[in-house]
């Protein structure tokens, strides 16, 4: 298995993912909406890179989400909580949204195979999925600001270890290293350091220091958890849709 990591959206070209499968994280808060959204019910979730893109494209009975620096984009329905996006709120309807930095990386991945979006909410299904198309895999951390993010590359390390183990191989051995490359062996082993106080870092960190100071503390501690959500949804024709992954190859 060969898994590359990118540190952010800005080293990322499109032309390099074509025929691969490639994850979008972006932990605080993007991909972790998307998911709650989808888990709630959400029939369709559409991913835009321009307030005026989802505008566009909205009609009687859908909802427009989404945020530009953290906060809710005004005369949408939702900003970019993942707490705003319950059952009662999103279920069977068709959501539009668009972030500063999320949607972008899903649209530059659009040359790949297959794109999934990750988070630590479904990292396991994640992984799962992404092996299962057994093609090279291309993790892209959203990043912000364009530039590297902390969670997104723990995240990224979480999934490294996830993919490793599927194709089992040993995450310590020199195997792993040669099929990951050194910036996503620094991540595995980053997240591997701090994964029992996984909670504690983020909220430290500047995305995490950030979003408190907006008063979206439990935002952090929500996609903090690993493993909540078993949807691996993987972008179809500009659209996400829920989709669970076996538990198994």
């Amino acid at each position: 298995m060969n898994i590359q990591v990118i540190a952010c959206i800005n080293e990322a070209r499109s032309d390099d993912l074509q025929h691969k499968t490639v994850i979008v994280i972006d932990v605080l808060r993007a991909t972790s909406t998307m998911l709650t959204a989808l888990a709630g019910g959400c029939r369709t979730l559409v991913p835009v890179e321009t307030v005026s893109q989802a505008k566009s494209l909205q009609s009687p009975g859908t909802l427009l989400g989404g945020e530009r620096s953290c906060k809710k984009i005004p005369g949408f329905d939702f900003g970019n909580s993942p707490l705003e996006y319950t059952p009662e709120a999103v279920s069977g309807k068709t959501l539009i949204m668009t972030t500063t930095n999320g949607t972008r990386a899903i649209h530059k991945a659009r040359k790949a195979d297959h794109v999934l979006i990750g988070a630590f909410l479904n990292a396991g299904a994640c992984a799962r999925k992404a092996a299962s198309l057994d093609q090279e895999i291309v993790l892209v951390c959203s990043g912000a600001q364009d530039v590297f993010s902390l969670e997104d590359g723990l995240c990224a390390g979480l999934l490294v270890h996830e993919l490793l183990q599927l194709s089992g191989c040993d995450p310590d051995s020199p195997a792993a290293a040669q099929a990951v490359g050194d910036f996503g062996l620094a991540m595995l082993h980053a997240y591997r350091q701090v994964q029992d106080r996984l909670t504690e870092i983020l909220l430290s960190c500047a995305g995490g220091r950030r979003l408190i100071k907006l008063g979206f503390r439990d935002d952090v501690t929500y996609c903090s958890q690993i493993d909540l959500l078993p949807l691996a949804p993987v972008v179809r024709a500009g659209k996400l849709e829920p989709e669970h992954a076996s538990s198994s190859l």
